[in-house]
Formats: structure tokens, C-alpha cells, sequence
């Protein structure tokens, strides 16, 4: 893999890009000296984790025939205090799926992609954060 970060301004915002092209804007906080123009790169950290969950529970679900119509992940996390660096101290997950769904596979899935196959939750994991979740399953 190869990323190249490119400095967009006279302040913090930057830009990555990757090996296909794809674009994300990184900033940091108006507090810290930013302009608040991108994502930060901590918040970046949970939005992988999302997404990597993501990817595996959809495919998972799709593997066992499930018709997925909606799916959603909600993300609370909170940082360590007093320390630097500052690492993801817990995170905790809202998985909303609705279609036609059976509630335990939905879990069951959730559980795999959280526990055996996303490699940001391992990641997170060993730095000594707490993750937690739920499945929520809609009609």
C-alpha cells in the first residue's frame, strides 16, 4: 500500500491519497491551530473502524442469503485524559440493520467482524481500547 499526504494550506490541512486515487481531507481542530477544513486523523481512526465492520458484516449477511435494505453503524468513542499520546480509551457501536433479517445471524455476524476478522478493531484492541456493541435489527 502507498499513500501520499500532500499539505493543502499554511495551517494543518492535508490531504491524503491512495494507491487508486481516492481523496480524503485531514485537518486539525480550530483549537489546535486548524481551520476545521477535514476530517481529524483521530477521527479518522473510528470512522476505519466502522468501516472495516462494515464490510464484514454486510458480506457475511450476504453469504447467508439475508437481505440487507438498510444498514447503519453508530460510533460513540472516547478518548484517555491527561496523557499523551491521547489513545481511543472506548468505543462503542450501534449496529442498525433492517430488510429481511434473522436477529441472531445479524449478531452472530456483528460478533465475527468485531471479534475475529476486523483487523482496526484488533488494531484498537491491542492499544488497550474497550470495545463494546449492540445489533439492532429493523423489519
Amino acid at each position: 500500500m502507498k499513500i501520499t499526504l500532500n499539505r493543502v494550506d499554511d495551517a494543518f490541512n492535508m490531504e491524503a491519497t491512495d494507491e487508486g486515487g481516492h481523496k480524503v481531507s485531514m485537518d486539525s481542530s480550530t483549537e489546535n491551530g486548524g481551520r476545521g477544513n477535514g476530517v481529524r486523523p483521530m477521527h479518522m481512526v473510528i470512522m476505519g473502524l466502522g468501516g472495516c465492520s462494515a464490510i464484514d458484516v454486510v458480506m457475511i449477511l450476504k453469504k447467508q442469503r439475508q437481505e440487507v435494505r438498510d444498514f447503519k453503524i453508530s460510533i460513540e468513542a472516547e478518548r484517555e485524559t491527561g496523557k499523551e499520546p491521547a489513545l481511543w480509551a472506548d468505543a462503542h457501536l450501534v449496529f442498525t440493520i433492517s430488510g429481511k433479517v434473522d436477529p441472531g445471524k445479524a449478531e452472530r455476524a456483528v460478533e465475527l467482524s468485531m471479534q475475529k476478522y476486523c483487523s482496526v478493531s484488533e488494531t484498537l484492541r491491542r492499544g488497550g481500547t474497550h470495545l463494546t456493541w449492540e445489533t439492532r435489527v429493523l423489519p
